[in-house]
């Protein structure tokens, strides 16, 4: 198991191209599933989580070949069994995305009951109860979802909970459902959006995708199409808040601005002067130390869950005390213990964390919880003295494509070694 060595101390400085989004790659990949003629999606990111949607894709014997640029081409065609194995499906949650599409096209779908990051429970009724108003016949039995259905028919569905996968799953279905489908409380998410875009380059018709409201109206079957992912906001987020929080002038390019605008509000809240272009932001710290920023998570487009863990770690080092209140899950501040163990003065309250700001942390071993927690550690790692050790860096590779070379290339001395 490999882990990450970091020498902290030095501003980062340069630019870094930001890779595609993961949270878009995923549900786009199971929406593949859909199509009755060859697809072809481009700007996947290369990440462990991409790997097994991929993994998860072959082993029901569809068809799919990636080039060196990570080109994905996928027929489903092939598919020879609508069975997501708890093997593949315990390592990433997201793999429940192929329910929905699996029960609309082959009319059936065995999916185990999800794993992933240990974050908080994320339950998947919301999935369940749609797809039954959508005539679905649902049961769970042996840790599985089984679902069977002839043909799926529209509904009015009102979630309980915004839900972002729930959201996709459903949408997707609806996509080869008998008539009109209406989403309300929807989840609002640019990743959404991309998957109603891709849904529509094969024939689908969405209408309302970023809004609280989706219709759909289904179609008989989708055509080929090829397709690019967007740009990933929460890479693009972590990597300037490396420049922030390291003193330093990081330009992430090949982004999306309009996708960060809270993240963004919250940097220039800190200090940093920003300078924002059509598909670019560069963020400039030097000279200046962060001020604290009071934080709260909520559904886009209010502030991401996915950047909380970051901005912990900028208030570590911050002028001033900063709250971070988190809404979304209720596990999510694991990184905070770890962060401690960095000379970091965190108190935590239930959902919130009252961070004060300390000079400098110090280098220590640290481990890695979850995805974002692992991030924050980086940062962390990044503007502490002596060489920091992060361990179980597995889950960092499911969400982040190349980190270590990546920021090598912002002038940052950080390797990767075998444990």
């Amino acid at each position: 198991m490999d882990r990450l060595h970091i020498q902290g101390g030095k501003p980062l400085e340069g630019e870094v191209r930001v890779s595609g989004a993961k949270n878009a790659s995923l549900p786009i990949l199971a929406a593949t599933l859909l199509a009755s003629e060859p697809v072809a999606v481009g700007n996947v990111p290369h990440l462990q989580d991409v790997t097994t949607m991929i993994e998860l894709l072959g082993r029901m014997g569809v068809t799919v070949t990636v080039d060196e640029r990570m080109r994905v081409e996928v027929d489903a065609r092939t598919l020879r069994q609508s069975v997501a194995p708890y093997e593949l499906v315990r390592t990433m949650r997201a793999s429940i995305l192929v329910l929905g599409p699996l029960v609309a096209r082959f009319g059936q779908a065995d999916v185990s009951l999800p794993g992933g990051c240990a974050i908080g429970a994320r339950p998947v009724n919301i999935h369940v109860a749609g797809l039954q108003a959508m005539g679905a016949d649902i049961s769970i039995e042996n840790g599985y979802i089984r679902a069977r259905a002839s043909r799926l028919h529209g509904a009015r569905l009102v979630l309980d909970t915004v839900t972002v996968t729930g959201t996709e799953n459903l949408m997707m279905a609806a996509a080869l459902a008998d008539g009109q489908t209406v989403l309300e409380n929807a989840a609002r998410e640019p990743e959404v959006v991309d998957l109603a875009d891709f849904l529509n380059a094969m024939g689908a018709k969405v209408r309302g995708a970023g809004t609280d409201k989706i219709i759909i109206d289904g179609v008989e079957k989708l055509h080929g199409a090829q397709y690019d992912v967007l740009p990933d906001r929460i890479e693009a987020g972590t990597y300037l808040l490396a420049g922030a929080i390291t003193g330093g002038h990081v330009i992430a390019r090949h982004m999306r601005p309009e996708h960060l605008d809270a993240v963004l509000a919250k940097l220039q809240e800190a200090g940093a002067k920003l300078d924002i272009g059509a598909d670019f932001v560069a963020v400039d710290m030097r000279g200046r130390r962060p001020k604290s920023v009071d934080v709260r998570t909520a559904p886009y487009p209010a502030f991401p869950t996915d950047m909380q863990a970051q901005f912990a770690a900028l208030n570590t080092v911050a002028d001033g005390v900063g709250t971070i209140i988190e809404t979304i899950f209720e596990n999510r501040f694991m990184h905070m213990l770890e962060m401690r163990r960095m000379g970091a003065e965190i108190r935590l309250e239930g959902n919130t964390a009252i961070i004060k700001g300390v000079p400098k942390l110090q280098a220590a071993p640290v481990m890695a919880t979850d995805l974002r927690a692992s991030a924050s550690l980086v940062l962390a790692g990044l503007v502490a003295e002596g060489r920091t050790e992060i361990d179980r860096i597995y889950h960092i590779d499911r969400g982040y494509e190349s980190i270590e070379e990546k920021l090598a290339g912002l002038g940052a001395e950080i390797r990767r070694v075998p444990s």
